[in-house]
């Protein structure tokens, strides 16, 4: 399992859309190495926009981010510990806001292609978009991930382009704070529409509502 990624996030101007902005919960908790969440997101895209932080947004916080953290508390005559702490963020908090596209991006993804589920089952979406974040089977950050060739077919057949309501932003942030329905699971798929025999072969994890979770 990877913790830390190397790519570089242009979601947005990849697409070539404006993402919808939603409100992200306000940091107020010392960030360090192993924690996964959103306020961890947040601080990713902020230190990317400052030019600290080069590799792909994945809401864990690994060595990359640790190292990123460390060299703007260094330029900014902070001890540079690596850990976001207070002091930290609030000097990050006073460059303005950062837009949340990898939080726009995985919102989408599971609006996309769970909207008629429940929210365990949306939830458990969002854990699986993370989930091959951190294996090493696929890109190393959320939007590479979602925007894999033949991975989601939402993003082939456009409804990845529908604006995701607010259970689906509720859902995202419940996935990258840790929580994962599917125990691991790094694919899904419908048994009433699947066609694909390699999907079916594999050992089912777990079924939440229309989707078989599997490895």
């Amino acid at each position: 399992m990877k913790k830390c990624s190397t790519l570089i996030l242009s979601c947005a101007c990849m697409l070539g859309i404006v993402l919808p902005v939603e409100p992200a919960q306000a940091q107020s908790s010392t960030l360090s190495k192993g924690t996964q969440s959103e306020q961890v997101l947040e601080l990713q895209q902020q230190l990317h926009s400052l030019g600290y932080f080069k590799a792909g947004f994945t809401g864990y916080y690994g060595s990359l981010t640790s190292k990123a953290v460390a060299r703007f508390q260094r330029d900014y005559g902070l001890t540079p510990d690596g850990v976001a702490g207070a002091a930290t963020q609030a000097k990050l908090d006073s460059f303005g806001e950062v837009r949340l596209t990898a939080l726009d991006q995985l919102a989408r993804i599971i609006y996309a292609e769970a909207r008629g589920e429940s929210f365990q089952g949306q939830v458990a979406v969002g854990a699986v978009v993370l989930n091959r974040v951190q294996s090493n089977e696929f890109p190393s950050s959320i939007p590479d991930v979602i925007l894999q060739p033949g991975q989601f077919t939402a993003v082939q057949d456009g409804q990845y382009r529908l604006k995701p309501n607010k259970t689906a932003y509720r859902a995202a942030r419940q996935a990258l704070n840790g929580a994962d329905p599917t125990n691991g699971s790094l694919f899904y798929y419908n048994p009433a529409i699947a066609t694909a025999k390699w999907s079916k072969s594999r050992p089912a994890v777990i079924s939440l509502g229309r989707h078989t979770f599997t490895n």
